[in-house]
């Protein structure tokens, strides 16, 4: 990972990875009924930013982040429905892996009362997905806060490499990718 004091030292704004992973499943399930559903990962559409706002319970400004040009946002949803976004993803091709900028659960999909479980750790095997298709064995990195290390050690296999610095290797990677898209 050739490239990561330049992840590090960015003069643009950097967001700390703050998500709590809460269950790996192989999909998204529901956590009220233990349904699962097949999800799909597309990339954001200018349209759907008008229901991605602030004002509608998101936290970040997706807008903003849909118009840098070094990166794209994924939106996940399900295979059946697919107006309705569960989650969103900001990654980015660097040298030698891909980079998550940005990752955030549906406002209906956090806290005690959210409806599914399993979409942060969907988005996340997606950037690993990605990273494989790319030719980076799997690489993914990010920027955690620093409460959180431990636990994307724990429910990722990520490694801590330094500040605040995580990367997803091949290996951890693998079973992520394994667990929500194999077939």
């Amino acid at each position: 990972m050739t490239d990561i004091p330049y992840l590090y030292n960015m003069k643009q704004d950097l967001h700390f990875i703050d998500i709590e992973i809460d269950r790996l499943t192989r999909s998204i399930e529901n956590k009220h009924t233990g349904d699962c559903f097949q999800t799909e990962i597309l990339l954001l559409e200018r349209n759907d930013l008008k229901s991605i706002t602030k004002k509608n319970g998101w936290l970040f400004d997706w807008k903003t982040e849909y118009k840098m040009v070094d990166r794209d946002v994924y939106k996940l949803t399900i295979s059946d429905n697919s107006s309705i976004i569960q989650g969103l993803i900001s990654l980015s091709e660097r040298v030698d892996h891909v980079y998550m900028h940005l990752i955030e659960s549906a406002p209906f999909n956090r806290g005690k009362d959210k409806i599914h479980l399993g979409v942060p750790g969907n988005l996340v095997a997606f950037g690993c997905k990605l990273a494989f298709h790319k030719g980076f064995e799997g690489y993914l990195s990010f920027i955690s806060k620093s409460t959180l290390l431990n636990h994307y050690e724990k429910t990722l296999g990520a490694q801590h490499i330094g500040r605040q610095i995580m990367v997803i290797s091949t290996n951890s990677a693998l079973k992520l990718v394994d667990k929500y898209f194999k077939k």
